[in-house]
């Protein structure tokens, strides 16, 4: 290879390098996740998928706001929806800039408060003032800036993205059963997919994820069309499946991961690490980035949905209004369950995270 190749080769992107963009499934591209369209947010339906194709269009913040409340999108979903929704107030900015501050900091606040234990998407809903305002102070075009700044964000997520699958794959050994749960996004599908164009020949078996579904309606049919095996299974069968002896590794993402090294996921989550671990099944969990407020468990806010969503599965009642219900989205697991935690600098021990400064 010549030294003009070898230049170009380097001065490409990670995920331009691995082809992560060409991986990808239909329902993680990002375009088909959520992008801003004149004025509007148009969000990719993921109630709907594998069935349909199809995507809600919102053309004011709070539509926005209650597409994520209703869970139109999950998983990445809500912050790429969420910041293009500032969007909507930026396309025709205002001419007093002290209005739309004011009113960029209200709509990040709703937008937030659908949320509440993605962290993720605070801190990136977070950015978008701080552009805005640097925009304003340079006689810049603000919704230019806005959208720039979403679109590098955006390319620097698909990098680390990359960056942390290869680090996954490369554990992640022939012949080997997987167990995942809900859907873990881009990062941990293209680790699997990174496997396969290792030779590796692999299992994934998918909770069905109630009560949303999104195993059995995201992660199983995105592996499919991604050419990988999977199998999908009911939410109280993992612990069996490993008995059986056909689970090497437990895969998950994370929705936050605090700096002692719990786990914040999909509630599953941690029933499913005791599991692993009392059968010597090694818990990965996949980082998405640092957040500093969140120190230990007692900082996590998990988010408590309305207990009438779990008795319906896909629209059908379960059983009769007069029962009670809880719904919390998420658990917390221990890091004493978790093996390694996959981050950008490599597969890092829980119990080392504060060391590294990025994730």
């Amino acid at each position: 290879m010549d030294s003009e190749s070898v230049l170009s080769l380097n001065s490409r992107s990670p995920a331009q390098q691995h082809g992560t963009y060409e991986l990808l499934p239909f329902v993680l591209n990002p375009k088909n996740i959520a992008r801003f369209d004149a004025g509007r947010v148009i969000i990719g339906d993921r109630r709907k998928y594998p069935f349909e194709q199809s995507f809600v269009s919102c053309r004011t913040v709070a539509e926005v706001a209650k597409a994520i409340a209703g869970m139109v999108t999950q998983g990445s979903g809500p912050w790429l929806a969420s910041v293009n929704a500032l969007r909507i107030l930026t396309f025709n900015s205002p001419d007093n800039p002290a209005t739309l501050m004011g009113d960029l900091q209200q709509a990040r606040n709703l937008l937030v408060s659908t949320r509440p234990t993605n962290t993720a998407m605070m801190q990136r809903l977070d950015q978008v003032p701080r552009v805005a305002r640097e925009a304003l102070e340079t006689n810049s075009d603000v919704d230019h800036a806005i959208a720039s700044s979403i679109d590098a964000v955006l390319r620097g997520i698909y990098d680390d993205y990359t960056v942390r699958a290869r680090a996954m794959a490369d554990l992640i050994n022939d012949g080997d059963g997987i167990l995942t749960n809900c859907f873990g996004e881009a990062g941990v599908l293209l680790s699997f997919a990174f496997a396969a164009k290792q030779g590796k020949d692999i299992t994934v078996y998918a909770p069905e994820t109630r009560p949303y579904f999104q195993g059995a309606k995201l992660t199983a049919p995105s592996l499919h069309e991604m050419g990988i095996k999977v199998n999908l299974i009911t939410d109280n069968m993992p612990a069996h499946i490993m008995s059986e002896g056909k689970i090497q590794k437990y895969i998950t993402a994370a929705d936050l991961i605090t700096l002692d090294g719990h786990i914040v996921n999909k509630i599953g989550t941690f029933q499913n690490a005791i599991s692993a671990h009392a059968h010597d099944i090694p818990f990965f969990a996949f980082a998405w980035g640092r957040d500093d407020s969140k120190k230990q468990r007692s900082d996590i806010v998990i988010e408590e949905r309305d207990a009438a969503e779990i008795k319906l599965a896909l629209g059908t009642a379960t059983t009769t209004d007069a029962i009670s219900a809880r719904y919390p989205a998420f658990d917390i697991t221990p890091p004493t369950y978790v093996s390694g935690v996959v981050t950008v600098h490599g597969v890092a021990s829980p119990y080392n995270l504060k060391s590294l400064p990025t994730w």
